[in-house]
């Protein structure tokens, strides 16, 4: 059986993205007061058994099936959940806010790119093949803008924060070419979930320092709202969409959470700000406005 065709975005579509925009927006700023309380692939490893708990429980009470026959596609999108997060939760530990948003949410770049060859109707001609050129100039300007010693963090942190933008974004296309793909939603972030609850629990000892660092009320705080709110809300509604949606217009959509989040870091945690980055952060969200255009 063929997929649902997915359709460009509607009101509904449009409001619910905005929100997500914010919450995803908020998201890093979140996982960096968080590394504060707890190692970080910890804190990832943590969120997701929190985040597993929640899902198993709703699920169980509107009798969502969990699918165990589409192993395969489950625990391949596990395995790229486990490295998004794990290299999201270390790119935030080595390096600030500010960087980490322009270069992880670069993703519906990479996801156009893969677009192009994979998924009928969205290849990446015209207008959309200049935004794709002009966010990747966003995300190498950004690592240029250290090259003078500007910004804060390591080139590690950076370069962890792309390759997780470029698992999400391989997430996406995971589900886009399998079974799971169409699933209910909760099926697909469960199948997340529990496979990175494991990896990332048994891998936390491998980053070195102690898992808990000094935590409080705040950082329970943090922790609770990373599993509930981004991973239980915010992750069943994006996948929840990505089976009504065309994914690189879906994705793209998400131009403002840069924006936001660069700005949250920039005001919450006094981050400095490169000369280069507000250049790089206007190609990365005149890119993703091109790729964007339902026609090229």
């Amino acid at each position: 059986m063929s997929p649902a065709p997915r359709r460009p975005l509607d009101l509904t579509g449009f409001w619910l993205m905005l929100g997500l925009a914010l919450l995803f927006g908020a998201n890093n700023l979140m996982i960096k007061l968080g590394n504060e309380g707890l190692q970080p692939v910890f804190f990832a490893g943590v969120r997701s058994v929190i985040g597993t708990g929640a899902l198993a429980l709703w699920m169980a009470w509107r009798k969502i099936p969990v699918r165990l026959d589409l192993w395969r596609a489950g625990l391949m999108m596990g395995f790229l959940f486990s490295a998004e997060f794990m290299l999201l939760f270390i790119a935030l530990d080595n390096t600030s806010v500010v960087r980490a948003s322009s270069l992880f949410y670069a993703m519906p770049i990479w996801l156009a790119l893969a677009a192009h060859f994979l998924f009928p109707g969205e290849r990446l001609t015209g207008p959309r093949a200049l935004g794709f050129a002009l966010g990747f100039s966003g995300v190498v300007l950004t690592l240029a803008g250290r090259a003078g010693g500007l910004g804060d963090g390591s080139i590690g942190g950076d370069l962890a924060a792309i390759f997780a933008g470029v698992s999400w974004a391989a997430i996406v296309v995971v589900s886009r070419k399998t079974a799971l793909g169409n699933t209910p939603a909760e099926t697909q972030i469960l199948w997340q979930t529990v496979v990175s609850a494991v990896l990332l629990c048994a891998l936390a000892p491998l980053y070195g320092g102690p898992l808990v660092r000094d935590f409080d009320g705040f950082q329970a705080i943090m922790l609770v709202v990373q599993a509930l709110g981004v991973v239980c809300v915010g992750f069943v509604t994006w996948f929840w969409l990505l089976g009504r949606y065309q994914a690189s217009t879906l994705a793209s959509f998400s131009f403002l959470t840069p924006a936001l989040s660069a700005l949250l870091g920039w005001l919450v945690l006094d981050e400095p700000v490169a000369a280069t980055t507000p250049i790089a952060i206007a190609l990365l969200i005149a890119g993703l406005m091109l790729i964007n255009r339902r026609r090229a």
